[in-house]
């Protein structure tokens, strides 16, 4: 849960789950739960807010379909918590499977120069009020706008306002990976745009007999595998099935949530940096870690699934 609540207000899946791991240490160690365990609680909480998030996956798809960000914000909340209810019971199954957290590898946190709590909300709160104002009020502002500004105010209602200036060189140099990421996401789009993939998965579809708005989760699926990463198999899919999924009649938001969905089925594979990130936050052995893959695949479907039925099944979406 709470790596999904720092997931679901802009905080990227791995640093939620390297901020929360010292927590999930102490708590594993003093209830004698497995670093399996916790680790798929905390990896299925982040993939479940990240359907739910402002963050570059996000953007990247409420862009390509030309939605509202707020909307397709809205559209990951229930199949994010089915993701994050099947990772609860995974969880519970592995508690007792695997390695178990050492004393030694508990971190001693001081809390004494920490914020409080109402103060510690203010940033994303603000954030989130400026994102709600389009859907709300009609006001756009623009996430670019919008995040930076929720980081400002929450620097002064913390009281941290002399160092604005370190936390935002700490804020550029977390986003910059992201950005040139991006730009290679633009080049890959560009390359399956114009080379047989787009017309095989169509054609597959079609011959299967498998119905069109299936095209939307299989290609954000396929996309993540591909890069390893939920921002960048979007950006992908999006950019480069977008325009043939409204052409099918699938209605934006619909392919919008869907594609997003989709992307976090093989973000967690070992070729990116996701992988690795997570599973050094636990001290964890790559051979062990390999083996929560499927667990994490199973989450990750789990919130395709339900984002299938509600906009692609039941067109909750129009």
């Amino acid at each position: 849960m709470a790596t999904l609540l720092l997931t679901a207000v802009g905080v990227f899946v791995d640093v939620a789950v390297i901020t929360v791991s010292p927590i999930a240490l102490a708590i594993a160690h003093r209830a004698d739960i497995s670093k399996m365990a916790i680790l798929l609680a905390m990896v299925g909480g982040g993939k479940a807010g990240n359907v739910m998030s402002p963050n570059p996956n996000t953007i990247a798809a409420a862009e390509a379909f030309n939605v509202p960000l707020t909307s397709l914000m809205l559209a990951g909340i229930v199949p994010g918590l089915f993701g994050l209810a099947l990772a609860y019971l995974l969880a519970r199954r592995l508690r007792g499977h695997g390695s178990k957290v050492q004393a030694h590898e508990l971190v001693a946190a001081d809390h004494a120069s920490q914020p409080g709590f109402m103060a510690a909300l203010t940033a994303p709160l603000v954030a989130i009020v400026l994102l709600a104002l389009r859907p709300v009020a009609g006001i756009a502002i623009d996430p670019l706008l919008a995040l930076p500004l929720g980081g400002l105010i929450g620097l002064l209602a913390m009281g941290q306002w002399r160092h604005a200036n370190r936390y935002m060189v700490s804020g550029l140099s977390r986003m910059a990976p992201v950005a040139i990421m991006l730009l290679g996401t633009g080049t890959l789009a560009g390359i399956i745009a114009n080379s047989g993939l787009k017309t095989v998965l169509i054609d597959g579809l079609g011959v299967s007999g498998l119905p069109s708005y299936l095209l939307a989760p299989v290609s954000g699926a396929l996309m993540s595998m591909a890069t390893a990463s939920t921002t960048a198999g979007t950006a992908v899919a999006s950019a480069v099935f977008s325009a043939t999924l409204l052409e099918m009649g699938i209605t934006a938001l619909a392919g919008a949530a869907m594609i997003h969905a989709g992307a976090t089925v093989f973000d967690h594979m070992p070729h990116g940096s996701f992988f690795h990130a997570t599973g050094g936050s636990v001290n964890m052995q790559v051979h062990e870690r390999l083996k929560l893959i499927p667990y994490e695949t199973a989450v990750g479907l789990m919130i395709a699934l339900i984002s299938t039925l509600m906009f692609g099944v039941f067109h909750l979406a129009g």
